[in-house]
């Protein structure tokens, strides 16, 4: 039988969410946080929906296709700034990615295919924040950078075109921050 507490929080059932359902948000509510439109998700569902979206997706995608993939062929992925300076559970994904490249790197670097991470700081234009940026958000991850200046797809895409070309063969297990300066390494 459930508690006055169950009851309460839970309906006068009592029954309990399964610890992946998403139920109506509803303030002070001891299952996990707000996700949006009325929402909330469970830190495990959270957590476990980052991972899959950020690491299994490169992961199960790549190994799809690793025995297809050509001498002189080159992997990329996308990491993020988040990797370094943490975000949760998509921090940590994107850290795993990361991680993850190293072996892979050394996995297909015998057949001749490098692997590499291109790890993007904060890029305007694009449908990644969904416009949910305030200006002063916005503007406090310009100032991060070095450069003054949000990054662009562009600053994106031609990193990513130099690592597919040859004159990246000897460029593999690496991650490189396009990132205007706004996390630093040496």
């Amino acid at each position: 039988m459930p508690s006055r507490r169950e009851r309460d929080q839970y309906g006068s059932a009592g029954a309990r969410p399964s610890r992946h359902q998403v139920v109506p948000f509803r303030p002070g509510h001891p299952l996990g946080h707000r996700t949006g439109r009325g929402q909330h998700a469970t830190p495990a569902a959270t957590a476990i929906g980052g991972t899959a979206a950020n690491l299994l997706s490169a992961v199960l995608t790549t190994n799809a296709v690793a025995d297809r993939l050509a001498s002189g062929g080159a992997v990329v992925h996308l990491g993020s700034i988040a990797a370094d300076k943490g975000a949760g559970s998509y921090g940590a994904a994107k850290a795993a990615v990361a991680a993850w490249n190293v072996d892979l790197a050394r996995d297909l670097g015998p057949r001749g295919i490098t692997s590499n991470v291109v790890s993007p700081g904060y890029v305007g234009d694009t449908e990644f924040f969904r416009d949910r940026l305030t200006d002063q958000r916005r503007e406090v991850l310009i100032s991060q950078t070095a450069t003054s200046r949000p990054g662009t797809p562009e600053d994106i895409a031609g990193v990513v075109h130099f690592l597919a070309s040859a004159a990246a063969r000897h460029v593999t297990g690496q991650v490189i921050n396009v990132n205007g300066g706004a996390w630093l390494t040496q």
